[in-house]
């Protein structure tokens, strides 16, 4: 069995329809964050709020174009939520970051598949960091804005193993040990803020690594991966 687009087009479709009907986070609430935070959630945010238009483009027409396109608008409404989060804390959003500007370079070098290897490589590192938010921030709004995207990004990382399998063996190394350099450099920018939420730095570089292995099985073996397939 092939990548079933048509099932994640409907799949994504679906989801659109879900948080449609889904209130907002209570903005008016405000929220507390620390500085460490602030610089850290701004330095994501602005990872979140690409166009997509590159992507878009190599996906073209068809179930998988649709499916693409829908993802790109997650994406982006994550951004959102983060700029909104920044806002209720009395803080604004960043124009760009250095190493937001690296990955997209490095996503834009060859066809789709680079692409969506290079994506995945932030999508894993995002998962992990979603999770430290979510379960250690202290201010009420970041956790369930965190719980938001992190559900959104552990059913981005099946799609995309999907489409990306099967990955070359050979190609799936080069990939983990790519993890496992973006993970050091995140923490390098943002450890600060991970002791904050109560993860110091070598644990996330081992967590992420660990997660990359498991999701590397998703991308190699010859049975795609499937809508329901978990990661933490």
């Amino acid at each position: 069995m092939g990548f079933d687009a048509t099932a994640w087009r409907r799949h994504f479709e679906e989801e659109a329809e879900r948080r449609r009907a889904t209130p907002d986070p209570d903005w008016s609430a405000g929220a507390r964050l620390t500085p460490e935070l602030v610089r850290s959630l701004q330095r994501f945010q602005v990872g979140e709020n690409g166009d997509g238009a590159n992507l878009i483009r190599k996906a073209g027409d068809g179930d998988y174009g649709v499916a693409a396109r829908l993802f790109v608008a997650e994406e982006q409404n994550h951004a959102r939520m983060l700029g909104l989060l920044l806002g209720a804390a009395g803080e604004s959003t960043i124009g760009a970051h250095w190493s937001d500007a690296l990955f997209v370079r490095l996503r834009r070098v060859l066809g789709l598949r680079t692409e969506l290897a290079v994506l995945m490589i932030a999508e894993v590192v995002a998962l992990r960091y979603y999770r430290a938010l979510r379960d250690g921030a202290a201010d009420p709004l970041a956790r369930d804005v965190a719980a938001r995207v992190l559900a959104d990004e552990r059913r981005h990382v099946p799609f995309h193993c999907a489409r990306l399998n099967p990955l070359p063996r050979p190609l799936a190394l080069l990939w983990l040990c790519a993890v496992a350099a973006a993970s050091a450099v995140v923490v390098g920018d943002h450890g600060w803020a991970l002791r904050e939420l109560g993860v110091t730095r070598r644990a996330f570089v081992r967590d992420v690594c660990a997660e990359a292995r498991a999701i590397t099985r998703l991308m190699t073996d010859r049975a795609p991966a499937p809508l329901e397939a978990a990661v933490r």
